[in-house]
């Protein structure tokens, strides 16, 4: 009831953060947040289990390296993104992109409107669409809400891109950060799956 009453109050007053809004998610998609998300990497060993894999794995560590020197904390970390782009129906290159514009791979980056964390989620969905315990500061938790929500958007929006990151933004209908988004993936994080 507590929830209902919530949701009721958030769809008659707009949250915004940059003129980001709370868009009500799709009964799919909602059920994938309030599951536990484990805060721990995933187990790059265990994610080595294809030759693809190995590779893309090999050419994002080497394109990552400067920014994430450890070699273990790079390959769990580029596992993580691969899991959760590719569990959410991205491709795992436009997330590497989006937290290269959002948070210069910063784990605990903060923006000025409030949002947390890889892909810069903004606390207001923690209180919507998933638990208190989830700390948008651990990895998994952060990648699981970030995917998750641009998939949304990308459902909302046909599989428009450019709109879709507008939205993920808050500057739906401006062309300044989906064109950034665009060209790191185009420039650093392009490659073939």
């Amino acid at each position: 009831m507590h929830q209902l009453i919530l949701l009721i109050l958030l769809l008659s007053v707009s949250t915004q953060a940059n003129s980001q809004r709370y868009a009500l998610l799709s009964a799919s998609t909602a059920t994938v947040i309030p599951q536990t998300i484990s805060d721990q990497a995933v187990n790059h060993q265990k994610f080595l289990t294809t030759t693809a894999k190995r590779a893309w794995l090999a050419a994002m560590s080497t394109r990552l390296k400067k920014t994430i020197p450890e070699q273990n904390e790079r390959d769990d970390f580029l596992s993580t993104v691969y899991y959760e782009a590719t569990r959410a129906g991205l491709d795992p290159q436009l997330v590497l992109s989006i937290i290269q514009i959002e948070s210069g791979f910063k784990k605990y980056a903060i923006s000025s409107a409030g949002a947390l964390g890889y892909m810069q989620v903004m606390p207001f969905w923690v209180n919507t669409i998933g638990t208190d315990e989830h700390n948008l500061f651990h990895l998994r938790v952060n990648l699981r809400y970030g995917c998750t929500i641009l998939r949304h958007y990308l459902d909302i929006e046909n599989g428009d891109y450019f709109r879709a990151l507008g939205r993920y933004n808050g500057s739906l209908g401006q062309a300044k950060y989906p064109n950034k988004v665009f060209n790191a993936w185009h420039e650093r994080w392009s490659y073939p799956l």
